[in-house]
């Protein structure tokens, strides 16, 4: 009975073995050492960045296969991928490495892709290059030497040498400032408390919307004063181009030679007729420069008048007789 029980037992470890060994030797190949129903696609990185054979492929998170063979290609590395193959992948999908865990772990990461051409097997997926942890610890430290040297050229614009401390530097500005940036500070305080009260200018239009509402009154008016101006302006070009062109009276004695040789004319007639008006020349003339025609019709008035009433003293029939006789 003890044989039998001690069979069973190192039955029962040698089986235990084997499905340990079974569990590892999967864990280690990715679950495709005797399955290889899926379709094969071609990784091609300038690193893999500790992507390795088994590590998994994902789509969103989700397994659709895994690294079946890391290699070099012509200056390049490529991953064999294993991709299952209910899984249709679009020729525009990209892949790419990507950390799984704080560990250092990796995975391939593929998009989505929108094209309605899928990839065949054997075909080259897209791939771009992500930035490891060891890429950020460097360029921190890239960071860090440029920022020795800022700070550096800060100490020496500051007065001191390249080896001082820039913080000491700044601590020594601001002590030395220190009465000058508390009466700023306090002129600030003031000036926010006047605009928050509505004292002056600024703070009427913050605080006062009545002032506000005239404000955008006034700005309206403009706006309507110099579409107006702009309207005039317009008008007056118009009326300068009518003008230019020879067009309206004003234009016709601006532009047009004939109209202009007529008043030139009617000018030099008009200078004519009123130097003959005062040299006493022709009728007018005499009627304005000689005064015998006056008087001759002053004593004509006169006579008219002595005729008129010596016919209230004479009758009818002697009335022609008695104005003949004064009138000659």
């Amino acid at each position: 009975m003890n044989n039998t029980q001690q069979s069973i037992r190192v039955g029962l470890f040698f089986l235990l073995g084997c499905a340990l060994a079974w569990i590892t030797f999967e864990a280690l190949t990715g679950g495709q050492a005797f399955k290889h129903s899926g379709y094969t696609l071609i990784a091609p990185f300038s690193n893999l960045k500790g992507l390795k054979t088994g590590d998994e492929v994902q789509m969103a998170g989700v397994r659709i296969g895994s690294v079946m063979q890391t290699r070099l290609g012509n200056k390049r590395v490529e991953a064999l991928l294993s991709i299952d193959a209910k899984v249709k992948i679009p020729d525009d999908a990209v892949a790419s490495v990507e950390t799984s865990s704080l560990l250092g772990s990796q995975h391939l990461a593929v998009s989505f892709g929108d094209s309605p051409t899928m990839l065949n097997p054997g075909d080259n997926i897209k791939t771009k290059n992500t930035v490891d942890m060891n890429e950020v610890i460097s360029q921190l430290g890239s960071l860090g030497v440029k920022l020795e040297d800022v700070a550096g050229t800060i100490g020496k614009a500051l007065g001191g040498d390249a080896g001082g401390s820039l913080f000491s530097k700044i601590d020594q500005l601001v002590e030395d400032n220190g009465p000058n940036l508390t009466e700023a500070i306090a002129n600030l305080q003031d000036i926010t408390a006047k605009l928050k009260s509505g004292e002056g200018t600024l703070g009427k239009l913050v605080n006062d919307s009545k002032l506000h509402d005239e404000l955008l009154s006034a700005v309206s008016e403009l706006k309507v004063a110099a579409t107006d101006a702009r309207v005039v302006l317009q008008d007056t070009r118009t009326i300068v181009a009518d003008v230019k062109a020879g067009h309206g009276a004003v234009g016709a004695l601006f532009y047009d030679p004939v109209t202009a040789d007529n008043l030139k004319l009617s000018m030099n007639n008009l200078r004519e007729l009123s130097a003959k008006l005062n040299s006493g020349e022709g009728t007018l003339g005499k009627l304005l420069a000689d005064d015998t025609l006056y008087k001759e019709m002053q004593g004509i008035v006169k006579k008219a008048d002595r005729a008129l009433d010596g016919l209230g003293e004479q009758g009818p029939i002697t009335a022609v007789g008695v104005v003949a006789g004064a009138l000659f």
